[in-house]
């Protein structure tokens, strides 16, 4: 982790800034049980800001950045985020919240739910050279799994590669959204490109983290934290399960696999490249033939209309869930509201939505669509 904070520091201030707010609750969690009282003391002296947390009985804990206890309830809240199933962490700044407060109270929450600790290793930012090494297939068996073993993973125990694209900060979002997995696997996390790459080595089985993944997306837009539904625009590819030696194959299915997913929601954000099976190989498909599909094309010219987009996201969740009223909750909207929006796209593109075959046409458009116009992002 040091090395990794040198080399930060150098490029980025904020992003420096992020990884040490991690490292922070990382140490904390992995020092055994976390008391409130040390919670919210360390968060206060961490953001320099009064911090407290409401514990589910009720009692409060407030400190100050100087660690002296605060009594009674909080004056000005200025960010805070909910606890499940009851209790909240805030922080009571003077001003407007900063620009990593958000990430601060999300881990604060998850200390506090987790409490003595977490249910698996926690997930490590990686130092992106050896990453990028074992990803690599120009490199030797023997420079990968000397990279493997660095990386403090077992060469002899099969992984999976998950692609993560978060805008800037892909690397800090996935290992906060992994650490709230809490999942039984060593998770070894990177950027490398425009995205993340986490080398994901389950301790027992080969299951898939794609399920976990949506059910904690679906957590953080619940939470309502600072800035709006932050799950929104997060989009993660699972690769299968391989041996080490072959995590380049892993990574590749998972960059596959991303650009299947949408961001647009918990389930159409997270794609698990086994789940896709013969829809994989569209994405073989030159965008440029993609694109001189009919149908491909009549969803790029409502796309562009105005509120045509809105459309599109109605299309996309009706096709996903088969149900007008799942879409709706998918979408936070009424029923009617996502019927009206359907009806356009009939009329627009002569399709009969309630048809087995046209609906089947709409879901491959779609495909066409998004794939045509998210090519595979150079990742090394």
């Amino acid at each position: 982790m040091k090395g990794l904070l040198r080399r930060l520091n150098a490029l980025d201030a904020d992003a420096a800034a992020a990884v040490r707010v991690i490292a922070h609750y990382q140490a904390l969690l992995g020092g055994g049980a976390v008391d409130p009282v040390t919670l919210v003391r360390s968060t206060a002296g961490l953001v320099r800001c009064p911090a407290g947390l409401e514990l589910a009985d009720g009692r409060r804990v407030r400190f100050a950045p100087d660690g002296v206890a605060l009594p009674g309830v909080p004056g000005r809240v200025s960010d805070s985020v909910e606890l499940r199933p009851a209790g909240r962490v805030w922080l009571e700044r003077a001003g407007s919240a900063e620009p990593l407060d958000a990430l601060v109270l999300e881990w604060m929450a998850l200390a506090a739910r987790v409490g003595p600790g977490l249910t698996g290793p926690s997930p490590r930012a990686a130092d992106p050279a050896l990453v990028e090494q074992v990803l690599s297939e120009r490199e030797s068996i023997e420079d990968r799994t000397r990279a493997v073993r660095l990386l403090g993973l077992h060469p002899g125990v099969p992984l999976r590669v998950l692609a993560v694209a978060a805008g800037q900060d892909a690397g800090v979002t996935a290992v906060t959204l992994l650490a709230r997995c809490g999942l039984p696997a060593l998770v070894r996390v990177a950027t490398v490109g425009p995205l993340a790459a986490a080398l994901v080595q389950p301790q027992g089985g080969e299951g898939s983290p794609a399920d976990a993944l949506r059910a904690v997306l679906a957590e953080r837009d619940a939470e309502r934290l600072p800035g709006g539904e932050r799950s929104r625009g997060v989009r993660c590819g699972v690769g299968g399960a391989v041996p080490p030696s072959r995590a380049a194959d892993s990574w590749a299915r998972a960059r596959t696999a991303l650009r299947f997913a949408t961001g647009v929601g918990p389930d159409a954000g997270v794609v698990d490249h086994d789940a896709l099976g013969p829809l994989a190989l569209l994405a073989e498909v030159p965008a440029a033939r993609l694109r001189a599909d009919a149908g491909v094309r009549a969803l790029a010219e409502l796309a562009e209309r105005d509120g045509g987009a809105l459309g599109v996201a109605a299309l996309e969740a009706f096709c996903r869930t088969g149900s007008l009223r799942q879409a709706a909750a998918a979408l936070h909207l009424h029923h009617s509201s996502v019927a009206a929006r359907l009806a356009v796209v009939e009329e627009a593109l002569g399709w009969r939505l309630h048809e087995p075959g046209d609906r089947f046409k709409a879901q491959l458009a779609l495909y066409g669509w998004r794939l045509s116009n998210d090519v595979e992002p150079e990742a090394g």
